[in-house]
């Protein structure tokens, strides 16, 4: 392996300059610096990470810690564009990434120790169960944490906007003509608390009250478990004209159920989702759903996680709230549209 002493032997120049040179310092002469960056790419020079770590206290690599209820790893549509955005810009800034886990080959360590083994410089955690003692562990370790969608006192969150989010989803649907609006949410979750809050609270502003039985409890990312649930919906006497779902791919148990019930979307029962993956505007009818921006999630993500690293002294514990949009499809019929049609034949 070829190393900068070999480089600067070969210039005729110090070690010290052929490290200014390659670290790209200004106080050497443009001409000098270009000769020596030449001759290491001639002498196939890479930079060795392990003595980069050494001499900067730094590996330049961040720990991801992502586990979903599912299982669903990666095939997780939105948790992939969040951390896809993530990678993106921890690379655009020099960081490589290293996910976390349990298991290292035969050892077995909490998610603390594995960050450690890995020598990450700091760990950003999504979609995790964050009761989990091991999580509560690297949150109160001392390595740099950043939480995507869950708030602690002591570390940095970027969350989702769920309350708003849920707001500007159902006065959507209600706009459109619907009061009887059913829910299947997702696990537990503080996002799941949000939404289901806003849920409730954005109809009881607009003078609407829910059945218990119109809001069931399912599982993110799980479309047999929502579908079991949107039968027992569609199975109600007094059934309801929409139904959302936790999610868009959640959503495809309940299409299921709807189509196999013979019912139509949006003629005999309309839907929505949640998050506005690729998924949900290429399905048919297109589905109605609240976009969360994960571009931004995932950036900020590693913008805030990179600042706590390289500047600690002027790390300031925040809340980040990204905001979503609603993308409307076609899978939430208006209502009002069909009473004014009706008015109009009696008018007549």
């Amino acid at each position: 392996m070829v190393s900068i002493k070999d480089i600067s032997t070969r210039c005729g120049v110090s070690v010290a300059t052929v490290s200014k040179a390659l670290n790209n310092h200004k106080d050497i002469s443009a001409a000098t610096k270009e000769n020596i960056i030449r001759i290491a790419k001639e002498m196939d020079y890479f930079p060795n990470s392990s003595a980069r770590a050494l001499k900067t206290n730094r590996t330049y690599n961040l720990g991801v810690l992502f586990v979903d209820e599912a299982q669903s790893g990666l095939t997780h549509e939105y948790f992939a564009n969040v951390l896809d955005s993530f990678k993106q810009e921890a690379e655009r800034k020099g960081y490589d990434i290293t996910f976390i886990s349990r298991h290292t080959g035969r050892m077995n360590m909490t998610y603390y120790e594995h960050s450690k083994y890995r020598g990450v410089d700091g760990v950003v955690i999504a979609c995790i169960r964050f009761t989990d003692p091991q999580v509560a562990e690297l949150i109160n370790g001392e390595l740099p944490v950043v939480t995507i969608d869950h708030v602690f006192d002591n570390r940095t969150a970027i969350v989702s906007d769920n309350v708003n989010g849920m707001k500007d989803l159902i006065t959507y649907i209600y706009e459109m003509g619907h009061s009887k609006i059913a829910y299947i949410h997702g696990a537990n979750s503080s996002v799941t608390q949000n939404r289901v809050g806003s849920f409730y609270k954005t109809l009881g502003e607009l003078g609407i009250t829910v059945p218990d039985e119109y809001v069931k409890s399912g599982i993110y990312h799980d479309p047999d478990t929502t579908a079991v649930l949107t039968k027992e919906l569609l199975q109600l006497k007094d059934r309801p004209t929409c139904i959302v779902f936790s999610d868009d791919f959640s959503c495809i148990g309940g299409i299921n159920a709807i189509k196999e019930a013979g019912l139509r979307i949006p003629e005999d029962i309309s839907i929505a989702g949640y998050d506005g993956i690729t998924l949900s505007q290429v399905l048919v009818p297109k589905l109605t759903t609240l976009k969360q921006d994960t571009g931004a999630l995932g950036r900020i993500a590693a913008e805030k996680l990179i600042a706590l690293i390289e500047n600690p002294k002027a790390a300031i514990i925040e809340q980040v709230i990204i905001g979503g949009k609603v993308l409307p499809g076609n899978s939430v019929s208006n209502l009002k549209e069909g009473n004014d049609e009706r008015k109009e034949g009696k008018d007549n």
